[in-house]
Formats: structure tokens, C-alpha cells, sequence
């Protein structure tokens, strides 16, 4: 049954970098229910250990709301987009879904769709800024990156996390 044109509905707010928490409280101001799904990290500096709660999806918030309240949510300013959910069931199952996975305790982080031959760019360490092409995936987290220089190739064993998709 489609829902009427007045009727809450799922979408997605692309966030400005670091703002996700922001969005959810802007909106929480608005009465627009908001979804964030966090993991927990944990972080040791001097010998003191920090828990943090990071977005499982960094720049992405998802709420529920009516259409005529987009204006109001694209006043913020920490939101740079909203997207439009299409099929509103399947978003919602696929939502749920993980913040099932998320409530097992078990250690959830993002898997980046980084694959044999992306382009990509290094984001952090000695090579931040660096561009290249994955060479080979080993595993979850490491990445073996084919850079190019002066029409030579040399590769470099990497972690996903510090590599965005270009």
C-alpha cells in the first residue's frame, strides 16, 4: 500500500563532516525522529583509555519525517543533502537490521567497498593525499596499493580504513 504524500517517511540527511550528532539534536528540536547508528571505540592516550561512540556510517543520519519538513531539516547547518529513500520497506528492514547487529555487542565497523583495481586516496599517515589503485585485498583491513610514479609502480601494504574511494 503506498503511503499518502502527508505521511512520515524515511530519508536520509547527509551530514557535514563531523555534524552527525549535531543533525540528531537539531532535529530532536524539530520532533523528527532520527536514527544514528553508533559502534563503540576505544582509544588509549597516556595510559588512559577513552570510549568514543562513532557513526557506523561517517556523514549519513536517518530520520523519519514528513515531506513538508524538508525545508525546515535543510535549514540546519549541518546538513549538505537530503536524500530521498525509494523503497521506504526495504530501507527500513535493512535499518533494522543493523541496529540488531549493533545490539549483539558484537564488534561491528564499516566495511569500505574498496576492490581490486578502485582508485582511492590515501587519508591518513605518512602517504595522506597520495592517490593509487588497489592492487590486492587481503582480508578486512589490508590493502595492497599499486602507486604509480613516473610510469613505475611500487606497492604499499595498507589498512582500508586510511583509503577513500575516488
Amino acid at each position: 500500500m503506498p503511503e499518502s504524500p502527508d505521511s512520515v517517511a524515511w530519508f536520509v540527511a547527509h551530514a557535514r563532516p563531523r555534524c552527525e550528532k549535531k543533525v540528531v539534536q537539531y532535529c530532536g528540536d524539530l520532533g523528527i525522529d532520527t536514527t544514528l547508528p553508533c559502534y563503540r571505540s576505544v582509544r588509549k592516550y597516556r595510559g588512559k583509555t577513552v570510549h568514543f561512540e562513532k557513526p557506523l556510517f561517517p556523514g549519513y543520519v536517518f530520520l523519519k519525517a514528513l515531506p513538508e519538513q524538508r525545508g525546515k531539516i535543510y535549514q540546519s547547518d549541518y546538513v549538505a543533502n537530503l536524500l530521498t529513500v525509494h523503497d521506504q520497506t526495504l530501507f527500513q528492514q535493512q535499518l533494522l537490521d543493523i541496529l540488531r547487529a549493533l545490539e549483539t555487542g558484537l564488534d561491528i565497523v564499516l566495511a569500505p567497498e574498496i576492490g581490486k583495481g578502485t582508485r582511492v586516496k590515501i587519508k591518513n599517515g605518512a602517504l595522506a593525499g597520495v592517490e593509487g589503485w588497489v592492487e590486492e585485498r587481503y582480508g578486512f583491513d589490508t590493502v595492497l596499493l599499486r602507486l604509480e610514479f613516473i610510469g613505475q609502480a611500487a606497492a604499499v601494504k595498507l589498512n582500508a580504513a586510511d583509503l577513500e574511494q575516488i
